[in-house]
């Protein structure tokens, strides 16, 4: 097979996944009560940390003298980032605020008792040219470990953005087949 722009062009049949083209979400836990920012965030999530890794340690086994590598277990998934643009309402930044302080309070220090409570799901959905969905990874036992500050500075008319970083159980692809008696 020689290289020619047909032999790329024929294998790049869609054009290739563009990076700009995703929507990201996640549910508020049922511990977090009253009206929430859900529905905004798919507009105000600039970036994100992307579509996780995955990885699965391997596990070296002796045999007179020589090693051999065998499939071991999954160390724990990676966090996930996502970037916000913030608004003058604040809502979704108030709400991750409201959330953390339901794990973990300023004052009083008291905490959920029930991981229900705390833990929720997220989702980043892998968008076409088109609009439709790709592909949907759903980030399962979400909350959030670090909300970043937020720089003042005068010498800048950027809009405002701050990054939120949430502890993740495990994650799951849509769109993928596994063997028969395999599961995620």
């Amino acid at each position: 097979m020689g290289y020619s722009i047909q032999n790329i062009k024929s294998q790049l049949v869609g054009g290739g996944a563009r990076s700009a083209l995703f929507r990201a979400s996640f549910a508020y836990p049922s511990g977090l009560q009253g009206e929430n920012s859900s529905e905004k965030l798919q507009f105000m999530c600039k970036a994100s940390s992307g579509i996780p890794q995955s990885t699965i340690d391997s596990l070296e086994v002796d045999y007179m003298g020589r090693k051999i590598k065998v499939a071991g277990t999954r160390p724990a998934f990676p966090d996930w980032t996502l970037t916000i643009i913030n608004d003058e309402d604040f809502l979704i930044r108030n709400d991750l605020e409201r959330w953390m302080n339901l794990m973990n309070g300023h004052i009083d220090n008291k905490q959920a008792v029930s991981m229900s409570d705390y833990k929720s799901d997220g989702t980043i959905e892998q968008l076409s040219k088109d609009g439709s969905i790709l592909r949907t990874y759903t980030f399962k036992g979400i909350f959030p470990t670090d909300l970043a500050a937020i720089a003042l500075d005068w010498s800048t008319d950027e809009i405002q953005s701050f990054d939120v970083t949430f502890s993740i159980d495990w994650w799951e692809a849509s769109g993928i087949e596994y063997p028969k008696g395999i599961n995620q």
